[in-house]
């Protein structure tokens, strides 16, 4: 499922627009790249957990010409599933 086929899910199933659907989507999208940035985690029961993790600067090859590079330290997202998720899965 992409965006729009989740957006129109949403549209379905509130008997909305898909505009109002759509500001509905983005709304949750934001709060949720907002509360990783603010907490580091931003947990749904019954869903699951976004959290913020760390990576460690590490050293990697170039695949064409096989020289050795530097790769920073960055931040990266997990998710977890909930129990209720797994459950419908």
């Amino acid at each position: 499922m992409n965006k729009k086929q989740l957006i129109e899910a949403v549209a379905k199933e509130m008997e909305k627009s898909k505009a109002d659907a759509e500001r509905s989507v983005n709304a949750v999208i934001e709060s949720v790249k907002k509360g990783l940035k603010k907490d580091g985690v931003v947990q749904l029961i019954g869903f699951g957990s976004f959290t913020v993790k760390k990576r460690k600067a590490r050293k990697g090859r170039n695949p064409k010409t096989g020289e050795v590079i530097k790769i920073k330290a960055s931040k990266t997202v997990s998710f977890k599933p909930g129990k209720g998720l797994k459950e419908r899965l």
